[in-house]
């Protein structure tokens, strides 16, 4: 089964979402947690440092990542495994280095978050963001 690793950076109580590309295959248009797939002999860790230093150009700093959630998702016949993290260092101002990808990134606070195809994952992400404000 494929795998997907996404990651949630907050920084002052907000999160970074970045906006799909339209001409994106799954999801366009939809604002989503930054990240992508797992590649042959990663582990999840190693494939949410590089995909967060290949979009956002920063670098996750260690021992940062807490695990959130872990989903299976996708069509019927395609599964795919979303494993979310949440993030609170890095090294680095994220920025838009992927446009290909995302035509935006964004902070967002909870109560502005939009909503996100997977529920679980948007569920996970407040509840994080609440205890990292607590």
């Amino acid at each position: 089964m494929p795998e997907v690793v996404v990651a949630a950076l907050v920084r002052e109580g907000q999160v970074l979402l970045v906006h799909r590309s339209p001409n994106r295959l799954a999801y366009p248009g939809a604002w989503d947690l930054p990240g992508g797939h797992v590649e042959t002999g990663e582990t999840e860790l190693a494939a949410l440092t590089r995909e967060m230093h290949e979009e956002l150009g920063v670098q996750i700093a260690g021992g940062s990542a807490i695990h959130l959630c872990r989903l299976d998702i996708g069509r019927e016949g395609e599964p795919v495994r979303l494993s979310a993290w949440f993030v609170g260092a890095w090294q680095g101002t994220p920025t838009n280095v992927a446009p290909d990808e995302h035509d935006e990134i964004r902070w967002f606070r909870p109560e502005e978050l939009p909503p996100f195809a997977h529920e679980h994952l948007g569920t996970a992400l407040l509840v994080a963001m609440r205890g990292a404000r607590a």
